[in-house]
């Protein structure tokens, strides 16, 4: 039997942290391929929803396919910024389409607590291969827009714009913000209007702030 999330009634919970071996032993265990052996016999600790108890990676991700948002997220790689974990995990948490890594392809995964896995992530070398992504990814081939999220001048505020139902929002370097390569393939930069002392928010935030924005609008 299943509880009203899905999981098994009367799983043991481990340190409130996930569940442990579903009840009853192997003859109990459930006749569905999205589930799990290894975790069904040994537990599922991951951070996931009730509902993907014990469900493999790739059934998790198949279901997730079948309602992703259509906006997608974008940052610049030129430092290894930790950020780019952070936003990672909030793009898993607002189910985005996708994320996509301009420049570098390899970065610190720490901070997205395996949350990469459950996303479809993209690589491009540059800003020029983003927008060439985007010229054509958007249904029956029509142009995703490339807004950036930066309090570069001439940019307007967030809060004041109406973001496209698709899109790819953009975001620069913690340090550095927007390269000029990445302003030039923007369609609109848009800051996030502050009221302290400090010149700019953390990448991370910013991200967020960002989604879940888009989310307040068409989600």
């Amino acid at each position: 039997m299943t509880d009203e999330n899905g999981g098994p009634q009367g799983a043991h919970q481990v340190d409130d942290v996930g569940v442990g071996p579903w009840p009853g032993g192997p003859d109990a265990w459930p006749d569905d391929p999205r589930y799990d052996p290894e975790l069904l016999a040994h537990g599922d600790r991951r951070n996931v929803v009730d509902a993907y108890r014990y469900w493999t990676v790739e059934a998790i991700v198949a279901d997730l396919d079948t309602r992703r948002h259509p906006f997608h997220v974008a940052i610049e790689n030129w430092s290894h910024d930790l950020n780019i974990g952070s936003v990672v995990r909030t793009a898993n948490a607002f189910n985005a389409a996708g994320v996509h890594v301009v420049g570098r392809r390899r970065w610190n995964r720490r901070g997205a607590m395996v949350t990469d896995r459950y996303l479809h992530v993209h690589h491009h070398p540059d800003a020029a291969a983003l927008a060439t992504w985007a010229a054509g990814a958007g249904p029956d081939g029509t142009r995703l827009p490339i807004v950036g999220i930066d309090n570069v001048p001439g940019s307007v505020a967030l809060e004041t714009h109406v973001l496209p139902p698709r899109c790819v929002l953009l975001l620069g370097q913690e340090s550095t913000g927007l390269t000029a390569g990445a302003q030039a393939v923007c369609d609109v930069v848009l800051h996030i209007t502050q009221h302290g002392s400090t010149r700019s928010l953390n990448a991370g935030a910013a991200a967020a702030i960002a989604m879940h924005t888009w989310l307040v609008r068409h989600g």
